[in-house]
């Protein structure tokens, strides 16, 4: 139980990889521990999609990077990668027509990111999954790979082993993160 509460407590998004696939092992239990999330009714609305060929991770990361807010882009490298040269993303979708969809993805993608801390993967959730699937292109993508219209985009998760150099940054919890209401009401 100890170790449990110390992967949750310790993970950190990570941003820098070694130029290592992640293994057909551990992303085996990595994507089995992410069917486990809790869904709405337990309709297991999310679908989860895994591209681990660097050309198509490649394509996507440029279509991500379209959905940045213009200030923000300007700011950036010429070459930036929203996806920091990762050699595993996972697309996590929910069908619409559930109304838990958004909160089901969510938690899978919270998994993903658990699982992968626990047994030695780095990962991070990359948003714009949303806009990339509600676009015209994503939609014709979601034909192309026989998933139906209905389900939207929750988001991106990026999976690799971390970079020797990689120093997780700490953030102090805030002081009224927690609220006690027995003694206020």
């Amino acid at each position: 139980m100890e170790s449990t509460l110390n992967d949750l407590k310790t993970r950190h998004s990570v941003r820098k990889f070694k130029d290592e696939v992640v293994s057909k092992d551990d992303l085996e239990k990595i994507l089995e521990t992410a069917t486990y999330a809790p869904t709405g009714l337990g309709l297991q609305s999310p679908k989860i999609l895994v591209i681990q060929r660097e050309d198509i991770i490649e394509r996507i990361a440029k279509w991500n990077l379209s959905y940045f807010p213009e200030d923000i882009k300007k700011e950036l490298e010429e070459d930036y990668d929203p996806f920091f040269k990762t050699s595993t993303l996972i697309i996590v979708l929910a069908n619409s027509e559930i109304p838990t969809c958004v909160e089901d993805g969510s938690l899978v993608i919270g998994n993903i990111l658990n699982a992968a801390h626990a047994i030695g993967v780095g990962g991070c959730w990359i948003h714009r999954a949303r806009e990339e699937f509600d676009s015209l292109q994503g939609k014709e993508l979601l034909k192309v790979w026989g998933i139906p219209e209905k389900y939207i985009g929750i988001g991106h998760v990026i999976l690799g082993y971390p970079a020797d150099d990689f120093e997780p940054k700490i953030t102090p919890r805030k002081d009224d993160y927690i609220v006690y209401l027995d003694d206020i009401l």
